[in-house]
């Protein structure tokens, strides 16, 4: 099983590393997802699944904001990775961040787990 760091990107107060677990992309974001930032979780993203890596595990573990613009990057790659037959799995969410997408109705869409470790049971 591959679990070695791949990739890493950052800008200001948002960097992203990516690593592989078996069939998934592990994403962890951290510090603040928004309209200034969005552009540095987006690329991985879409990096991921246009290289066949379609079960994508956000770990929002580390994830200390996340706004409106932040969550059409998710909603965006889960339509990507539904399209390639996978989906976006977040992981660990903070109570600040769950709100957003409880707000919004965006849990309802994703598959949200409590920790990284449940999501990568599956």
């Amino acid at each position: 099983m591959d679990r070695g760091m791949v990739g890493s990107a950052s800008k200001g107060r948002l960097q992203v590393e990516v690593r592989h677990h078996g069939a998934s992309a592990v994403v962890t974001p951290v510090g603040e997802l928004d309209h200034h930032t969005a552009e540095v979780l987006r690329e991985p993203l879409e990096k991921c699944v246009e290289g066949g890596r379609v079960r994508l595990v956000v770990d929002c573990s580390k994830l200390e904001f996340c706004d409106s613009t932040g969550l059409n990057v998710l909603l965006g790659a889960r339509l990507k990775a539904e399209a390639e037959g996978g989906g976006v799995h977040l992981a660990g969410m903070l109570p600040i961040v769950a709100r957003v997408f409880e707000i919004t109705g965006a849990d309802a869409v994703f598959t949200v787990h409590e920790s990284l470790d449940a999501a990568l049971v599956e």
